[in-house]
């Protein structure tokens, strides 16, 4: 009886130790924050008269995310609603006039989950997707009336992305549906009909760590069942249907701008249980609005074996030319996809015009990767080829209608140099719907984050595409963050701004930038007032290497100066190929404090300071992480210093934390220094062998830099993680690399060898945390941990370092 006894203590212990406890909530004024409905999500209407407002709600239950849900050669769907695993978080549509803020509620019946909005060619519709348990079902909204009405029953498919899309003529959409023949789903067998089995024959097939594979015959049926999809045309008048060809699994749908083709990709059989299902064989086919097929475009076999840092052969990046009816454009590999081959070109861009009985025509051969194009309304293009090895980006200008036109390079820039980061080219809708570069003559519009060394302050510049001449229109004051949303006219003198400042929340405002005036379009009001009174300035300071490093301190309400606070630093390493590039400053510290999810920032409220995004660059190209543990401690080590040496922080109460790759950087912190009383580390991959074919920007693999995988991976340096660790993870961590079993082994690690560390296992919870429950139990968590270990914690004894090692 006696052991007996003792074996029952002994469980109890152990269950105490491991149990599924309550979900907790941290304090009521953090709880009120985060259930306060956020500020709502914005899109400008075609003809860029009005301002569409999406409502949303602050944060999905975790009975919602406890919905039944499958994971499918890569996504994770409802099988209930043949759509995403979470209903739609848009909880309301208000559209504003932007010339003078009138404004119109559209009516959509209760309970309201929206989402795929789109707006129609022309912007007189808005389309959306309601979402009801029984499926999902396709909306229309007038917004001359503001009046809505379903279009369909639930019977969308939504697993593989938006279900439908505009016709170029705005009176049709192109949507996918559960096919009437659907049946039940496959049931699994009862008993096993034998192994699951793969091969390898001799032919390398290295593949990052992807989560949410098929992993047997039971998930190949499921996804053949819920992805196979029925195409129809729906008329927006009347609803009616016009089926388009055969249910097939669809892995993209594109209607020509002329509206008589569509460009289709299948995904074929045979599926894998090594890649996602974006790497599932392929057939690329033009259609015309009967089904028939009109070209085969290509016939992509599995890509099991695409090269690290390589890309798929055949034809990739498929796009209709917006300015003529029917030309497709797509790049394609000369390189064998693999960029370890020397050859002249790695890639080329070709198009092929309809009929589509010719062969393709070469647009432009590229000496290293593309990466990106956009079409004007007039034949010419701007194409992107990226030098990884570089970190290297070429603009070209390419004039498709002009024969014999040569290719002129527009930028040819360091892709890492944020100071010198030209812009992006603004685009507008076309009649038919598509995207084109914005043009006022022989001039484009340029929009940047106009980063500096005292932060960013964005722009509107205009490029003349014929002289390569530059204008300043505008650029953001001193005080404000103001980027722009959209050019309102051709000519460019209205901008619709999103403006901010430290004590004003984000609002829209139409901007005359010639005449220098600004009309208000929105008034939102702050949705914390309770976060009033925080102090938030840029920091800069230089890592005993010279590399220059920053960072935005922020300072609870009613700081005194001159006080030394606990501080918790959160960070996120970042590689460079150059020390300069890795010294600029990428901080925004004319932003307004909007504090959403398990935000570390709200440690403000607890009497913290915080120190947010102190860099910690690993500067050196592709063998960067041969000096990773190194150049991280020292730039942990400078940016403990400053906060020291500002009289801020008390040396003996700094917390450090992370999440994804900032939690594998507050483990390895732990582990090879003393700067920190304690960490806080969620959703991390702490052992690199587990991640044998790269992770992040490491190319090599962990047989060709063993070294380099063991030396970073804190799991192998448990032994010397001294201070208390909290680790988080989601149950159902979709991230690549970050499978839990991560945090598992490392807690099992720390607690065998007796530290000090506690892990809280999310369930139902992905790489970052949505569900409300999750939310606030994450922050209650992260707030007990550093009370307990930081801000309650002794000063070091005399002996302990704080000066970190390296």
């Amino acid at each position: 009886m006696r052991r007996l006894a003792l074996l029952c203590l002994a469980l109890s212990i152990s269950s105490s130790l491991f149990a599924q406890t309550p979900y907790k909530a941290p304090p009521q004024v953090i709880v009120d924050i985060l259930d306060a409905p956020p500020l709502p999500a914005v899109s400008v209407s075609p003809d860029r008269q009005w301002l569409l407002l999406l409502e949303q709600r602050s944060m999905p239950t975790i009975a919602e995310l406890a919905q039944p849900m499958l994971r499918l050669a890569g996504s994770r769907i409802n099988p209930r609603t043949s759509g995403p695993q979470l209903p739609g978080g848009t909880t309301g549509l208000l559209l504003k006039r932007i010339a003078d803020g009138t404004e119109r509620r559209i009516a959509v019946p209760a309970p309201v989950a929206l989402s795929f909005v789109s707006w129609a060619p022309g912007g007189r519709s808005i389309a959306f997707v309601q979402t009801r348990d029984s499926g999902l079902s396709l909306w229309i909204a007038d917004v001359a009336s503001g009046q809505a009405r379903a279009l369909t029953g639930p019977t969308l498919n939504a697993t593989d992305g938006p279900p439908c899309e505009w016709m170029p003529d705005g009176a049709r959409l192109l949507c996918r549906f559960v096919p009437d023949s659907r049946g039940s789903a496959p049931a699994a067998p009862r008993t096993p009909i034998g192994p699951t089995t793969q091969d390898a024959i001799g032919r390398a097939s290295p593949a990052a760590t992807f989560q949410d594979l098929l992993g047997d015959a039971q998930d190949d049926a499921l996804f053949e069942h819920y992805f196979t999809a029925q195409l129809a045309i729906v008329d927006a008048a009347s609803g009616g249907l016009a089926p388009l060809g055969h249910p097939a699994i669809f892995d993209d749908v594109d209607v020509a701008p002329g509206g008589e083709y569509v460009l289709v990709s299948r995904t074929l059989r045979p599926f894998s249980y090594l890649v996602p299902a974006i790497r599932f064989p392929k057939e690329m086919e033009v259609w015309n609005l009967r089904g028939e097929v009109v070209r085969r475009i290509a016939q992509l076999p599995l890509a099991e074996n695409v090269p690290i840092r390589g890309v798929r052969t055949g034809p990739r990046a498929l796009n209709w030319r917006p300015d003529v009816p029917a030309t497709l454009v797509w790049a394609e590999a000369l390189d064998g996809g693999d960029p370890k081959n020397d050859v002249a070109h790695q890639d080329r861009v070709v198009t092929l015009a309809a009929p589509f009985t010719g062969e393709p025509v070469e647009l432009l051969p590229l000496s290293k990767r593309y990466a990106a194009m956009q079409w004007d309304a007039g034949a010419l293009a701007l194409v992107v080829d990226y030098d990884r090895e570089r970190r290297w980006a070429k603009t070209w200008v390419v004039d498709a209608g002009r024969a014999g036109a040569r290719p002129r390079v527009l930028w040819d820039r360091s892709a890492e140099d944020r100071y010198g980061d030209p812009g992006f080219p603004l685009q507008r809708q076309t009649a038919a719907g598509d995207l084109v570069l914005q043009r006022s003559g022989d001039w484009v519009y340029l929009a940047g984050n106009g980063a500096s060394p005292h932060g960013d302050r964005p722009f509107l510049d205009r490029l003349n595409l014929r002289s390569q001449k530059t204008e300043r229109m505008w650029r953001a004051d001193t005080v404000h963050y103001e980027t722009v949303v959209a050019v309102l006219d051709e000519t460019g003198p209205r901008i619709l701004t999103r403006r901010e400042s430290r004590t004003e929340p984000p609002n829209y405002f139409v901007r005359d930038v010639r005449r220098g005036t600004l009309q208000p379009l929105t008034a939102f009001k702050d949705p914390a007032p309770q976060l009033t009174g925080i102090q938030k300035r840029l920091v800069t300071y230089t890592r005993e290497d010279g590399v220059p490093l920053s960072g935005t301190l922020y300072l609870p309400p009613g700081y005194t100066p001159g006080t030394r606070l606990p501080i918790v630093m959160w960070a996120y390493p970042t590689e460079f190929a150059s020390a300069a590039a890795a010294g600029q400053v990428s901080a925004t510290p004319n932003r307004f404090n909007l504090v959403r999810g398990p935000s570390h920032l709200f440690f403000l409220t607890q009497g913290y300071a915080v120190l947010d995004d102190p860099k910690m660059p690993i500067v050196g190209g592709d063998t960067a992480n041969n000096h990773y543990v190194e150049q991280l401690v020292m730039s942990a080590r400078a940016a403990v210093k400053a906060v020291v040496d500002l009289g801020v922080a008390d040396s003996s109460r700094i917390g450090v934390g992370g999440h994804s790759y900032g939690a594998f950087m507050t483990a390895n912190l732990l582990a090879h220094s003393d700067l920190f009383r304690a960490g806080i580390a969620r959703s991390g991959a702490y052992n690199r062998s587990l991640t044998p074919f790269g992770f992040q920007n490491e190319d090599r693999t962990f047989w060709q830099a063993r070294s380099v995988y063991l030396t970073m991976s804190p799991f192998v340096s448990a032994d010397s993680i001294n201070e208390p660790i909290l680790m988080t993870h989601g149950e159902a961590d979709n991230n690549s690399g970050t499978f839990p079993i991560q945090s598992e082994r490392l807690f099992a690690a720390i607690k065998g060898l007796g530290g000090t560390a506690r892990l809280v296992m999310l369930p139902n919870e992905a790489h970052g945390y949505l569900g409300r429950e999750s939310v606030l139990h994450t922050l209650a968590e992260m707030i007990d941990w550093f009370d307990r270990y930081v801000k309650q914690a002794k000063p070091r004894q005399a002996g302990v370092s704080t000066s970190g090692g390296f």
